[in-house]
């Protein structure tokens, strides 16, 4: 059986940059740069121009994904594609990406199948999960997997929505997961979930339980109304779970692989809150030096998050071959993931 292994990264993020003081000037949030820094880390995020969607900024990440592996498209045998913000209710956005590269025109055409994830904040892992699964069962030799995410479209960019609005932002990562003969790559995975706290960090838009699927004004337009139109999340449990479920799975790949903390090379953890991610930084006993961000700059981009960590470390030599990485995540569902792997 192969091993599965990253071959390539890539990352983009819209150019323009939405500073927290931007939030309040720009959209009349009444807020501070101090008291979203103090709560989250979180100093600026990107945000896409009106036209552009989801799966355009996963076709620029994947570009540079495709590149950094040496491959081109015609080399991917699957697409496997998670957000929380897809293009269109359906069809998701994987085929969307897949047509951006006319793979219909190649000589000959290669029609590659494409697969969409909707775990948020976890999807990157779910994703990777399946991906390596496929590469190593040797159904695929190489995957090009996407984490990205169009938030800005649907925040409540108002004081009413200010807990949830200053947390998000735009951007696309994606990864080449392709298989070797070589002792590297993904060693192991964990995942999780526990529905019974599935409303409380959602965004419903509707009910396919009624009939109609949403509520209907006089002229048969859809009204949704504001409590299912934006996002809603239990601060408070949110940031006790996550906490608690990134903490037990990372101590279970590591248990698996015969490893303790101190001997994790680089954590890389999804980027939503940074006083989540130091807690768990602080439970592992890890140095500062072990541990990457950019929630600072980016805000949380949701599934595109780990990729665009993982891209960003290894173009700035943080992210080195030989070394043992761990990443983990928790988001909406509630679910959770972590893996480890030999680069």
């Amino acid at each position: 059986m192969p091993n599965a292994y990253i071959s390539g990264t890539g990352f983009y993020v819209p150019p323009r940059v939405v500073t927290n003081d931007n939030l309040v000037a720009d959209y009349g949030i009444e807020t501070s740069n101090e008291w979203i820094v103090k709560r989250t880390g979180i100093e600026a995020r990107r945000f896409a121009e009106e036209g552009v969607g989801t799966a355009d900024l996963a076709y620029e990440a994947s570009v540079q994904a495709l590149e950094r592996a040496g491959l081109t498209i015609a080399d991917i045998d699957m697409i496997v594609f998670a957000t929380l913000s897809p293009d269109y209710a359906f069809p998701g956005s994987g085929v969307l990406l897949q047509r951006k590269f006319n793979v219909a025109e190649l000589d000959p055409p290669k029609f590659i199948p494409a697969l969409d994830v909707r775990n948020q904040c976890s999807g990157f892992l779910y994703g990777l999960a399946t991906a390596a699964s496929m590469v190593q069962a040797g159904g695929c030799k190489h995957v090009l997997l996407v984490g990205a995410e169009t938030h800005s479209a649907a925040l409540d960019l108002s004081t009413t929505g200010r807990t949830v609005s200053s947390l998000f932002g735009d951007g696309a990562g994606a990864v080449v997961v392709s298989a070797t003969d070589e002792d590297r790559g993904l060693r192991t995975w964990t995942l999780g979930a526990d529905g019974r706290h599935a409303e409380e960090l959602c965004q419903k838009v509707w009910d396919i339980k009624k009939r109609p699927f949403m509520n209907v004004d006089a002229d048969g337009n859809g009204v949704v109304p504001p409590e299912d139109m934006w996002a809603h999340m239990n601060g408070r449990l949110v940031f006790k779970n996550a906490v608690q479920w990134m903490i037990v799975s990372l101590w279970k790949v590591c248990e698996e692989q015969g490893i303790g903390p101190k001997d994790i090379d680089l954590l890389v953890c999804h980027q939503a809150n940074m006083r989540i991610n130091q807690y768990v930084q602080q439970q592992l006993g890890l140095p500062d030096e072990k541990v990457v961000h950019n929630i600072d700059r980016y805000g949380n981009t949701t599934a595109a998050t780990i990729p665009i960590l993982l891209a960003e470390a290894e173009r700035d030599g943080k992210l080195k071959p030989g070394m043992k990485v761990a990443l983990v995540g928790f988001g909406s569902g509630f679910t959770w993931g972590a893996a480890i792997l030999d680069w």
